[in-house]
């Protein structure tokens, strides 16, 4: 098993990252998981549908109850936040975290099944749910509570650290995915080691990455958006493979066994 001396010996290491390389490599690595990922899309929408519609069933009932009027004015919009409870604000603030910790978890699934399309293995529909396991979901828990820290914080000292915050951010998922016995802050720890030092070529790769996703997937009436939202994780995955390797993976597997 790696430990984080040795990983970080392996950032160290590293030769110099290839952007266009990595790229079409994505590319290539896309056409074999776009299906998987469309998955991962759909079942990521289900699991937040029932908060969405719990957030927005007492808006829906002012709109109805104002519809008589034909509009909606201020006074009720006042209405509508005043009489939101605590209880109520509570129950969807920890249903954002509880739901975001599944999300997080089901997200470092999809990297494992990217490992395994890459290495041509035999994917299996409960590799989605790897991690969905009691100690994973609170690690990934807190790893979100430092994510949305870090956001909040970066963008109020006037967005620049955000635009740096971003690359070590999009490897938090991944570095826990193939190290999920490492504590939380190793994990960060690495995450923000790799970003330092391929921070240019990382932080491009997920701006085009992006944008391409957003264009094919509007060419495609909208509903591209569907199969194109997980192309971004593939260049952020083979830059974990172009550092690290994957000789701890086989650890991993018999951890996973061990537990289940």
């Amino acid at each position: 098993m790696n430990t984080v001396t040795d990983l970080l010996k392996k950032i160290e290491q590293a030769k110099s990252l290839d952007f266009g390389e990595i790229f079409g490599e994505s590319i290539e690595l896309f056409k074999k998981t776009w299906l998987k990922g469309f998955i991962l899309f759909l079942m990521t929408l289900v699991i937040m549908l029932p908060l969405i519609i719990i957030l927005y069933i007492p808006l829906i009932g002012m709109i109805i109850a104002q519809g008589e009027n034909g509009q909606i004015d201020d006074s009720a919009m006042t209405n509508f936040f005043g009489s939101m409870s605590i209880l109520y604000i509570l129950f969807v603030v920890v249903g954002i975290f509880v739901l975001g910790s599944i999300t997080f978890v089901l997200n470092a699934g999809f990297y494992r099944i990217m490992k395994k399309i890459d290495d041509n293995e035999q994917v299996d529909t409960k590799d989605y749910f790897y991690f969905v396991k009691m100690q994973y979901l609170s690690k990934g828990l807190l790893i979100l509570l430092i994510s949305i820290v870090i956001t909040i914080v970066s963008m109020m000292l006037c967005y620049i650290p955000f635009i740096y915050a971003i690359v070590p951010l999009s490897f938090f998922v991944v570095v826990f995915a193939f190290n999920p016995e490492l504590s939380t802050g190793e994990i960060i720890k690495l995450s923000v080691k790799l970003a330092n030092k391929n921070w240019l070529v990382a932080f491009g790769l997920i701006v085009v990455s992006t944008i391409l996703s957003q264009i094919v997937g509007y060419l495609a009436c909208g509903i591209g958006l569907l199969f194109t939202a997980t192309f971004v994780y593939h260049p952020i995955y083979l830059i974990y493979k172009k550092v690290f390797g994957f000789n701890q993976i086989d650890v991993i597997d018999e951890i996973g066994a061990t537990i289940e």
